[in-house]
Order: structure tokens, then sequence, then C-alpha cells
């Protein structure tokens, strides 16, 4: 976290199979050295005033909602900012299905930069601590966000990327996001050029099919620095809580490493247009709906188990 607030490598991590005997010693020597130990007191006497010392998490706006028009009720809320949707993101061919107007989260001057981003729907359901996302982000370019096609991010669609030139490449979902602004313009930069290039204004369509959709681009323009948020994380509710036989959701519920996966899970987000909060909240106990691609959801305790009272609850807090 040092690292990343700081935007450069103050402390070395041993991660993996660089925490060995013989690195661990070859850095404590380093703070050993009177002059390496004063340089890195002098960073941290940096990262402190970056944080604001005591009490900054009080001062310091904690949430950020990126928004089309300012809303006056929540001007009173503490640690709330609202910054309005830049004028290139806020055109409607942006605000349709494909959701690219969420690309603002990477336009310079929306976010703080001292600190790294969690971006997540307004539909998201948080069970718990939200920052615990930040061990994800494995150095300040790493993106996480949820896997969504078959291909899974890391080395192996890395290398598919680059031997089809991009044509085949992992995407993810854009429900949840983790990054460090201030390393992350270029995505928004390089939007905005590939959309020149293919005239998608002036024709009010993306022939580029990365352009479709922002997660798409994302996943597409930062194919090498992406990774996997993991279900133990967070999980979107359609893929988890829904699926086209009956039976398996019946089995799945049983299983005790699901039931434990679920018990700790600290967000779940309601992403497409067929599950919501307002259809949640009208559901009766054992309920069965199905989406657009045929999955079903048994809206029951047996099969939800402890997720079904947490969403409830959870939104009943809002509404109240």
């Amino acid at each position: 976290l040092v690292n990343l607030i700081m935007d450069e490598e103050v402390v070395t991590e041993l991660i993996q199979e660089d925490c060995n005997t013989k690195r661990i010693r070859e850095e404590l020597k380093k703070i050993l050295d009177a002059n390496y130990r004063q340089n890195l007191l002098q960073k941290y006497e940096i990262l402190e005033e970056k944080l604001g010392g005591i009490g900054a998490s009080q001062k310091t706006a904690q949430f950020v909602l990126i928004t089309d028009a300012i809303k006056p009720e929540l001007s009173v809320i503490a640690n709330v900012t609202q910054v309005l949707l830049p004028e290139y993101f806020n055109q409607n061919l942006f605000k349709a299905a494909g959701c690219q107007a969420k690309l603002a989260m990477f336009e310079r001057g929306v976010l703080p930069t001292d600190l790294p981003a969690i971006y997540i729907d307004l539909d998201t359901v948080v069970l718990g601590d939200l920052s615990m996302a930040l061990q994800y982000l494995d150095t300040p370019k790493t993106i996480a966000l949820f896997q969504s096609a078959i291909l899974p991010f890391g080395k192996t669609s890395q290398t598919i990327a680059r031997l089809s030139h991009k044509r085949y490449y992992a995407r993810g979902n854009s429900s949840i996001v983790v990054f460090q602004p201030s390393q992350c313009y270029y995505i928004a930069e390089q939007f905005k050029w590939y959309c020149q290039q293919y005239q998608c204004l002036e024709q009010q369509q993306f022939v580029f099919k990365p352009l479709r959709a922002d997660e798409r681009f994302i996943s597409w323009i930062a194919q090498d620095t992406v990774r996997a948020l993991p279900n133990t994380f967070a999980v979107k509710f359609p893929t988890e809580f829904m699926f086209p036989f009956k039976a398996w959701l019946l089995i799945r519920a049983k299983l005790p490493w699901v039931i434990r996966r679920r018990q700790s899970l600290v967000a779940i987000t309601l992403n497409g247009l067929d599950i919501k909060p307002e259809k949640l909240q009208s559901l009766q106990n054992g309920d069965i709906i199905t989406d657009h691609k045929q999955r079903y959801l048994i809206w029951s305790n047996s099969v939800m188990g402890v997720s079904k009272q947490k969403i409830l609850k959870f939104y009943q807090g809002i509404n109240h």
C-alpha cells in the first residue's frame, strides 16, 4: 500500500519465490545502512503528508460519485464528493448498453491521484471492507476486475493476445475495478484516440470490437496488467446464484466450501438488467424467476443461504 500511495517503490515487497533467506538478508542489510535508512524515513515523511496526518480518514473524501448531474441532497453527506462526468464521456453514444461513459474514471482530474481507487457500480451490495480489494494490486500498474470470458487473465491469455495481435484476449467485467488512477490515464486517452480513428461519434457506432463496451476496452488495452478479482472477495449475482438447471442450484448450496465462501463475501454486484434491487425486494421466499439467458434464480433461504438475508438487510438500511 505504501508503494501504491507514493506511486513508486519505496519499500521492497518480497512475494512468493522472492521471499527467501537470501533476499530477506539483502533487504535487512539495506535498512541497516545509514544513508538508505535516512532516505527511507524521508519517504515516510512524504507519505505522512500525503495521508494528511492524524484524522486524515475523516477529513479526506472517501467516496467519489461520478455523475452527469450534481445532486444537492448528497452535498450534505460527509466524505462524499460529486464529480461531473467529463463532457467527452457525457454523450448518449457512451451512455448506452456499452457503458463506455464509465471509462471516465480513468480521465485526468476525475479522481484523486494520491490513493488507489476502488470503483463499484451503484447497484453493488457491500457486505464488508472494500479496502481488502487493494491486496490484489500486485503493482501500481495492476488493474483488478471480475473475470468474464472463459479465457482467464494471466500469462496464457497474454501470450495468446500477443500471438494473435490482440485479436483474442481475456475479458473482464467492470462492476468492480481496482486501480491506481495516476497509472491508468492511458486508458481514457487511448479510448478517445481509437474512437477518433474509427469515427465512432460521426458514425454513431463502434466498428472496432474492443470499443463496444467499457470492460472490453479495459481488458484489451490493459491485457498485460489486468488480473482477476477472486470469487472469495466478490461475485456477480447472476454468475453465483443463477444457473440453467435448478437442480444444480440446490446441490451447490449444500457444498461446504461454497457455504464458507459466501459467508465471507465482501461484495455482490447486481450486474445486468434482469436482476435489480427493487426486483429482489419484491420477491417472496421460494419464488423462482429466470433472466434473458434462461438462468434460474431460486429466491429461498435454503438455496441462497446467508446471502439472501444480507442482501435484503443491505437495501433495507439504504431505504431507511
